[in-house]
């Protein structure tokens, strides 16, 4: 294992962490507010990025040193990253301040607090501005900004980006991540564009438009979305976290004139089939308990979208939903997104293989001497790939449960302990009963704060990073 490179990554990544609490420290000051929680983060995580930037080591980087260094980065990240909350004083515990902060970074939008409304704005501003950071990937930036760490950074990419297939846009590493956070960054601005011309205040747009862009769900309200009490930002927000949940790819595809190649994208069509069937079904389901059918396809339409995104904010209490509803929205939370995009879950992708694998299993069953693959997007996949699928659904699987069993010590609800570690490990955010809309993650243990902690990192990082970290063969030279 080649420690120095992996902590001297460690260290330039904490460097653009310290650089990006500047933002929320200007807000800060701009509403004339406490900047010493800021100075504090940016001290500290400035002062320990310089050191460990400062080690020298030789360019050996191989797949291990990549996920090794990805499950690493993401804890001290979300350590210093908490370092603010825990000075501003409006935390109760440590544990509180590294919960949240994770849950922005991981775009989960799980939150302990009970009340957001009457944090300073500059606090408000980073615990957004944390969705940003981690919707692309934090490491994927760090190799945009800095792309001279005289490594072989596609190892880092592939341990932080979704999905089951990895695959660079361009040859270099470093001109693939400017392409992501291009994109990425111009659709953001689209979108606070968007908002402004809808009405929407300044501040108010640029925190709900990193939440809806790293499909975290973190809102400066109370009730979320529903408290604007506006159907236009609804659907303005509910398509952008649409298109936030697409594989930025088809994103790339399109910029070069390659349209018709990109809308033929076999993954992107299941993810479009299932928003729309769960939206019809849906607003059926719910259409008794608002006044018009289009209320009641307003609100399906925007619960879908920020469940299957995995964004995680609300227009309206989906918990009071009847039970079919509400069952189709944790079906829709184990989905999750499409593969290279910043949304959470399992990835339509993988649902889709599985899919295509259970129909080739039935025919070879059926005719024991046929030979058939299985293809995405008109390419035979590997079965390498389709290997490397069903161990991750297995073990993602396995994870969670293990979790819930942790979990479960606390007493709550079946339904409450049950969908707050899907929620968690899914990166969605809210989930049912105490843990939903309207409620919150403050009346967990410190124990399962840490456990549901390590499940929003383990599902962002989709399990094999973490896993690594915590591997003994890591750790022994060969």
């Amino acid at each position: 294992m080649n420690f120095r490179l992996v902590f001297r990554l460690a260290g330039k990544t904490l460097l653009v962490e310290a650089a990006s609490m500047l933002l929320p420290l200007c807000v800060a000051l701009l509403y004339r507010e406490d900047p010493t929680p800021f100075f504090f983060g940016i001290g500290i995580t400035a002062g320990l990025g310089f050191l460990l930037s400062l080690l020298r080591s030789d360019t050996r980087f191989h797949a291990r040193e990549g996920f090794f260094s990805a499950g690493l980065i993401w804890v001290l990240v979300g350590l210093c990253g908490a370092i603010p909350f825990y000075a501003c004083g409006y935390f109760d515990s440590f544990v509180d301040c590294f919960f949240e902060c994770i849950s922005g970074f991981t775009t989960t939008g799980s939150s302990i607090l009970r009340a957001v409304e009457g944090l300073p704005k500059g606090i408000l501003f980073w615990r957004s501005f944390t969705h940003w950071l981690g919707g692309m990937g934090i490491l994927v930036l760090t190799i945009a900004l800095l792309p001279s760490l005289g490594a072989r950074t596609l190892h880092v990419m592939k341990a932080e980006s979704p999905g089951p297939i990895i695959s660079k846009l361009v040859p270099r590493s470093s001109q693939t991540s400017k392409i992501l956070y291009t994109i990425y960054f111009g659709l953001t601005v689209i979108m606070v564009l968007c908002l402004l011309l809808a009405g929407m205040p300044l501040y108010d747009a640029l925190v709900n438009s990193f939440a809806t862009a790293g499909t975290g769900g973190f809102s400066v309200l109370n009730i979320s979305i529903g408290g604007y009490h506006n159907a236009v930002f609804e659907v303005i927000i509910g398509i952008f976290m649409l298109l936030f949940s697409a594989n930025f790819a088809l994103y790339f595809l399109i910029l070069c004139g390659k349209v018709k190649q990109a809308l033929q994208s076999d993954e992107l069509r299941f993810f479009l089939i299932v928003v729309a069937l769960s939206v019809i079904l849906i607003s059926f389901n719910i259409n008794s308990l608002y006044p018009s059918y289009l209320t009641s396809l307003r609100h399906a339409f925007f619960q879908v979208s920020t469940i299957i995104s995995t964004t995680g904010f609300s227009s309206v209490d989906f918990d009071l939903w009847p039970e079919f509803s509400r069952m189709l929205l944790v079906l829709l939370m184990l989905c999750g997104a499409c593969a290279g995009s910043t949304g959470g879950g399992m990835k339509c992708s993988r649902i889709l293989l599985l899919l295509k694998c259970v129909r080739r299993e039935i025919r070879q069953i059926l005719h024991p001497r046929s030979v058939s693959v299985v293809k995405l997007d008109g390419r035979v996949v590997d079965e390498k790939v389709l290997h490397t699928v069903m161990v991750f659904l297995g073990t993602y699987m396995l994870i969670a449960f293990s979790a819930m069993l942790v979990v479960a010590l606390d007493n709550f609800s079946f339904g409450t302990t049950f969908t707050a570690v899907v929620a968690c490990i899914g990166n969605i955010g809210p989930g049912l009963e105490q843990v939903g809309p309207m409620g919150n993650f403050a009346g967990f243990s410190p124990i399962s704060k840490i456990v549901l902690s390590m499940c929003m990192i383990i599902g962002r990082l989709e399990v094999f990073p973490i896993l690594v970290l915590f591997s003994k063969s890591a750790w022994q030279r060969i």
